[in-house]
């Protein structure tokens, strides 16, 4: 402390320069369930506020009921690939192929089942985060999309969600329902 102001002199360096060139620390699963959550809260209050008869609207290919089920869907697969975790028995991944192939199911259309599939495929990778060593967080995994680390997963999870998010709003503006000019 300065002599009679009662005030600690400041470190000969500013805080931003003391840690310059270091690695910061190991993101932890507490780091990443905050920001998780909050997307996932997000997303999932946009498509519980979906009427029923809005998940059959499309641009192109894909229906808003479509990328709701996919991004459960990738969720899974990302606690699978990623975290160890494997499918729920009796999950059947029904996108993998693009929207054509999956093209106006009937899973696709029943707006409970489709919100109870993302609450469930929600708990399934958070539990799956939950359960991960802190020091895997940082290990690379080898999937079908290439090599990454479970970090970096869950940043290509966050990407991809708000991805949809922004689709879906922009169909369930601009669509037309079935049977009406684009």
């Amino acid at each position: 402390m300065s002599r009679g102001t009662g005030i600690r002199k400041s470190p000969s360096k500013p805080p931003h320069d003391r840690t310059m060139g270091k690695e910061p620390k190991t993101m932890t699963y507490s780091s990443v369930a905050v920001i998780w959550k909050t997307l996932h809260e997000r997303f999932y209050n946009m498509a519980s506020s979906l009427p029923e008869e809005a998940l059959g609207l499309r641009i192109g290919t894909a229906s808003i009921g479509y990328m709701l089920r996919h991004n459960a869907e990738v969720e899974y697969m990302f606690a699978e690939w990623f975290f160890r975790r494997g499918l729920p028995p009796g999950l059947e991944i029904l996108t993998s192929r693009g929207p054509a192939a999956g093209r106006d199911r009937a899973e696709f259309m029943d707006r409970e089942g489709l919100l109870a599939l993302l609450r469930a495929s929600n708990e399934h990778v958070t539990e799956a985060m939950r359960e991960l060593p802190e020091e895997a967080w940082q290990a690379a995994v080898d999937s079908p999309m290439g090599a990454s680390t479970p970090l970096e997963a869950v940043s290509r999870l966050l990407y991809h969600t708000g991805l949809h998010a922004g689709q879906i709003s922009l169909i369930h503006k601009h669509a037309q329902p079935a049977g009406q000019a684009t």
